[in-house]
């Protein structure tokens, strides 16, 4: 039999060579390793010791939901090379708990989380407020994931054709999101200004950079982002919902522009597709988890449906 050890590096190098990262793979899995000796094969893992590490003693957590598919992830691989005989992995794991819904922010929201910028990144050394609330507008304008925006770099901004290239996403393919036109001007506008600033690796520098000309990274959007809610007196409700975030901005992308096809009458059915190609995702089951019901929406939803019925009385 083949040692754990080997057969966990096998299969994080079988992964990555189908052009995966698997950077939390790869962690868990090394994590999971460190607990037996080198020389421990596959087949001696027993049940009792992956409940260890799946849980320990703690509460049923969606962080051991994720430990548990890295672990099986890995013995359906392990099996199928007879690295391994079997799974030692219990048949009787709880289902995993159910994410509360994303935090969508109001339009009224979105006007006063804009309004305080300036004022909350006045004496900022490295994200100015320009660079920030042009990211803002980029997160809630395109529905982009943070990470996303912030990895664009000068040449994947087209600002002639008002059309971004969007790399290496979450599901490790690229893609092409048009910007409207007043963004695009956003975009325009600040580009002039991010030649001002350095530039060390080109046109391959990031679109977005703080003042010392350096990449903007997710933590220091997210402290500035808490900053900014903290400001416009945004805050989490007690209504089941998430805390609002940065991550909000893209649910809020989706739900406001499904309210804005339904407002013009539009084919929503048609356009869902649409919208989860915009967003990257691989089908529709990923824009669903966006979707979450507002009372606008419901409203605009209910008028649809009201009018539907409607016109088949009419006939």
């Amino acid at each position: 039999m083949t040692s754990l050890r080997e057969a966990i590096d096998g299969y994080v190098a079988w992964q990555r060579s189908h052009g995966a990262t698997f950077v939390s793979g790869a962690y868990l899995l090394n994590s999971f390793c460190r607990s037996f000796d080198q020389d421990t094969e596959c087949d001696a893992v027993t049940e009792a010791q992956v409940r260890v590490f799946l849980a320990g003693t703690g509460p049923l957590t969606r962080s051991r939901s994720t430990r548990y598919g890295a672990l099986a992830g890995f013995y359906r691989y392990a099996i199928s090379r007879r690295y391994a005989s079997r799974s030692p992995l219990p048949d009787n794991e709880p289902p995993r708990p159910r994410s509360p819904p994303s935090y969508i922010y109001s339009r009224d929201e979105v006007k006063r989380i804009f309004g305080v910028v300036d004022e909350c990144r006045r004496d900022a050394r490295k994200l100015d407020a320009d660079t920030f609330r042009t990211l803002i507008l980029l997160l809630y304008g395109t529905g982009l994931r943070r990470g996303e925006a912030c990895r664009l770099t000068v040449e994947d901004v087209d600002l002639a054709e008002a059309v971004l290239t969007i790399r290496d996403t979450k599901f490790y393919k690229s893609r092409l999101v048009p910007v409207g036109p007043r963004l695009a001007d956003v975009l325009r506008t600040y580009a002039s200004r991010r030649a001002e600033r350095p530039m060390k690796a080109g046109i391959t520098s990031t679109f977005l950079a703080n003042r010392d000309g350096s990449p903007v990274n997710g933590s220091s959007v997210h402290r500035a982002f808490s900053e900014l809610l903290r400001a416009a007196d945004i805050h989490a409700r007690n209504d089941g919902r998430g805390a609002p975030c940065v991550h909000s901005l893209r649910h809020s992308f989706a739900v406001h522009r499904l309210t804005s096809w339904y407002r013009l009458g539009a084919d929503v059915q048609r356009l869902l597709p649409v919208l989860a190609t915009f967003l990257g995702h691989r089908d529709l089951n990923g824009t669903q988890v966006y979707l979450s019901m507002t009372p606008e929406l419901l409203h605009e939803a209910s008028l649809r449906f009201e009018h539907y019925v409607h016109g088949e009385t009419d006939e």
